[in-house]
């Protein structure tokens, strides 16, 4: 009450009516709230669990999932070996970019049979259930690009031990990616005693051959990618 005796000078009211209008201009101007623009990595993390592709889940990055196209575009690969089948989604992506190039297959290993028959059916797929250590390498000899995918267990010890067996079977300029560093980002580093991040950390000093292709891991942002320094591009033999 005491507030409406208080008299108004010209300097009240033009401050008055300078609040008055900023909030009415932060009315007028607020985003209704079905058109915020909202998320990060833990909602790109839960969406990338429903991606499918014709009907098969793929468990992908959509931001990855459009640098695949690109890389077997450019790399154009007679042979990608895919370690982590899962359900084939990404097996079938794959292997239908290499059928719209005309060349090309797949060699998707895994130790669990999950792949539906379409990914089974496609000409260009060869299943492999023995895991990657029961990966018979001699299978590669008559290929001259090789392209490598490393989407298996995560664990460190599988990824360092599947670079080991499987990094020179890369072709020159060729990649050999490594899946879902994002797992240290996401705070789960631990439960796979390091995982992939700490396999590359530990391999890229002694493979010189080897560097991360910051062209891909970049394209949308600072390691916009499940892949975080994954991307590793051969450039030259190991002996050069």
């Amino acid at each position: 009450m005491r507030d409406l005796l208080i008299p108004y000078t010209p300097r009240s009211v033009l401050r008055l009516y300078g609040k008055i209008r900023g909030r009415l201009l932060q009315l007028i101007n607020r985003t209704p709230s079905d058109e915020l623009v909202s998320f990060d990595t833990l909602s790109i993390g839960k969406g990338h669990f429903k991606t499918t592709y014709r009907g098969v889940q793929t468990f992908r990055c959509p931001f990855d999932y459009v640098m695949y196209q690109m890389i077997v575009s450019e790399v154009q690969p007679d042979l990608v070996i895919e370690i982590g089948t899962n359900f084939g989604g990404t097996t079938l992506y794959l292997a239908d970019l290499m059928q719209a190039l005309g060349k090309g297959v797949i060699h998707s290993i895994d130790i669990e049979d999950r792949a539906p028959k379409i990914v089974k059916d496609h000409p260009r797929v060869t299943l492999f259930p023995d895991g990657w250590q029961g990966y018979d390498s001699n299978q590669t000899k008559n290929f001259q690009k090789v392209l490598v995918i490393d989407d298996g267990s995560h664990m460190y010890e599988d990824v360092a031990g599947a670079l080991d067996k499987f990094a020179p079977l890369v072709s020159v300029g060729s990649y050999y990616i490594v899946e879902d560093g994002i797992l240290d980002q996401l705070g789960m580093k631990e439960q796979y005693h390091g995982g992939p991040l700490k396999a590359i950390r530990e391999f890229l000093p002694h493979h010189p051959e080897f560097e991360v292709d910051r062209k891909y891991c970049d394209m949308f942002g600072k390691n916009a990618t499940f892949n975080v320094n994954g991307y590793l591009k051969r450039l030259h033999d190991s002996h050069h």
